[in-house]
């Protein structure tokens, strides 16, 4: 009998630690997001988390109310999120350059209530749902649970996480967007469109959010107002790993999803969100720069 407990035990630990890996890898597409931004205009998008809401409502109503096929739909929502992106830019940040950070900070977030705003309009309070890309019947693993979906999520995150590790190592345009970051005008001065980078780095970011939406959508019900908590969870992670970090981005959120499964476990579901906040707060107390930040960095 105390076996047969114990074997229960594990396995409902190795339940948390499949469901933390899966949350935690969205917060870390969401973090990403927030660093491609950052790295290229110093600014947190505030609205972060509402490119994930638009991609994740927008591949449920394609393929659910117009009936179109899984992966014209999931290309198609990533496309109208990245131009989302793209005009929020435009339209938002470009003619307030020059304000300063803090005014285009609450740009974003006005922005945040914008979107959530409009998709209340368009969708309505009914949360929506979408089929696993390789179905829903479960995969057993040593007693635990694995959906098909967790690993697209993984998968995912490990090939984002990747690709733009090089992006930024070894290609012109991403060491373009670090350029602008450290002095944009010393990066006008020898040829670098600073106009395009920034705009090209929203629009990354947001097919980025789209992509995130895209993969949550068969674990979870969405519903308009998810945005918000996205924006705070890949925010606390982003922090957590390191702001402006790539790879602290996935570590931070792969810790936290962690850290609120487990949370789950050992005391109670009604502390999850809140563990992000004593995440959050207890960082920018003991080490602003995050695990993999610089540790020159203001509070």
């Amino acid at each position: 009998m105390g076996i047969g407990e114990g074997e229960m035990t594990r396995s409902q630990i190795l339940q948390f630690v499949i469901s933390g890996i899966t949350q935690g890898s969205i917060y870390a597409m969401v973090a990403l997001g927030f660093t491609i931004i950052f790295r290229t205009t110093r600014i947190v998008n505030f609205a972060q988390g509402d490119f994930v809401m638009f991609g994740a409502m927008l591949v449920a109503t394609l393929h659910n109310l117009f009936h179109i096929s899984l992966l014209p739909s999931i290309l198609l929502s990533i496309l109208i999120v990245a131009m989302i992106g793209g005009a929020m830019e435009i339209t938002m940040i470009y003619p307030l350059k020059g304000v300063g950070i803090f005014p285009l900070v609450m740009i974003t977030l006005g922005a945040s209530i914008i979107f959530n705003s409009s998709s209340l309009l368009i969708w309505g309070v009914d949360p929506l749902h979408l089929k696993g890309f390789s179905g829903d019947n479960p995969i057993r693993f040593y007693g635990a649970t694995l959906m098909p979906q967790t690993l697209w999520i993984v998968g995912a995150i490990v090939c984002v996480a990747v690709a733009l590790f090089s992006f930024f190592r070894y290609t012109k345009i991403g060491q373009a967007m670090l350029a602008c970051s450290m002095n944009d005008e010393a990066a006008a001065s020898v040829g670098i469109n600073v106009r395009m980078m920034v705009l090209s780095s929203f629009i990354l970011s947001a097919a980025l959010g789209g992509l995130g939406g895209v993969l949550i959508v068969p674990i979870t019900m969405v519903m308009f107002d998810m945005g918000v908590l996205m924006t705070l969870k890949g925010f606390a992670a982003a922090i957590l790993g390191g702001l402006g970090s790539a790879p602290g981005a996935v570590v931070g959120g792969i810790v936290l999803g962690l850290a609120e499964s487990l949370s789950c476990g050992i005391v109670s579901s009604g502390y999850r969100d809140s563990i992000t906040l004593f995440v959050l707060i207890l960082v920018l107390l003991v080490r602003p720069s995050g695990i993999l930040g610089s540790r020159f960095i203001k509070r």
